[in-house]
């Protein structure tokens, strides 16, 4: 074991020293990469539904397996019992899924209350770890006026919450009302490139990080609460075998 005079509040048993080699996946999946894409309007023409069916298009392309969530007739948080049919399709969606999109509309300079909600209703854990704990995460937002960054800004802050891998790129589609056309299809501009980009990166880190998270996620803080006992296990059967060893010297002298 290392040296760790000079990390005397340290618990040996419980500290993992990261390598390449604890890197490299124990198996590698061959399923589609799972993302689930959520928006937050519930506006007959919205345009934060818009931005993510296309982001949804993209994912395709790329070959990724997509479900898109619709919020219409999810309850406000804590009106009703957990079991409700919609919170147990959202949630089963996310425990499903392997990355996520978070797509919302600027309202107020914040994150609207229909896309907050449905954050919400994810339980904070499941026998201690966050369901969405590992999962890649790609944030969006849709602005009525001038480019603003206020939601995603918020989306970020939420991912970090729900210790979500959040990757670099982001959407922030202004005046998203000129941006499709009656189709509800995406025009050819700059706001378009970016969504391709923010997808592609999103699959990357996505097979990245699925195979990884189990390890990636793993806290020395959180094993030393789970396993609390294993320094003075470790330290017991140290003790045995210098006992054992002592023994048998003694029998050979």
């Amino acid at each position: 074991m290392a040296d760790l005079s000079n990390l005397p509040n340290v618990s040996a048993p419980h500290l993992d020293v990261p390598t390449q080699e604890k890197l490299d996946a124990a198996t590698v999946s061959t399923h589609p990469p799972r993302i689930l894409l959520l928006y937050g309007s519930l506006r007959e023409k919205s345009y934060s539904r818009l931005l993510t069916l296309e982001a949804e298009r993209i994912l395709q392309h790329f070959g990724a397996e997509t479900r898109v969530f619709d919020p219409h007739g999810l309850p406000m948080v804590d009106s009703c019992p957990a079991d409700h049919p919609k919170v147990q399709e959202l949630r089963k969606l996310s425990e499903w899924s392997e990355g996520q999109v978070w797509c919302s509309p600027e309202r107020h300079g914040a994150m609207t209350g229909v896309f907050k909600s449905q954050i919400d209703w994810l339980p904070l854990e499941i026998g201690s770890i966050r369901p969405t704990q590992g999962r890649t995460l790609a944030v969006m937002q849709v602005s009525g006026g001038s480019q603003s960054f206020n939601a995603v800004n918020q989306l970020r802050v939420l991912g970090r919450w729900m210790r979500m891998v959040t990757i670099p790129n982001q959407s922030s589609v202004a005046k998203a009302y000129q941006e499709f056309d009656d189709n509800g299809r995406m025009k050819p501009s700059s706001y378009y490139e970016r969504l391709v980009d923010v997808m592609e990166e999103l699959y990357k880190f996505t097979l990245l990080v699925r195979d990884r998270s189990d390890y990636l996620t793993s806290r020395y803080s959180e094993r030393k609460e789970a396993f609390p006992d294993l320094a003075t296990s470790l330290a017991a059967a140290a003790m045995s075998h210098e006992t054992s060893q002592d023994e048998t010297k003694d029998e050979l002298e």
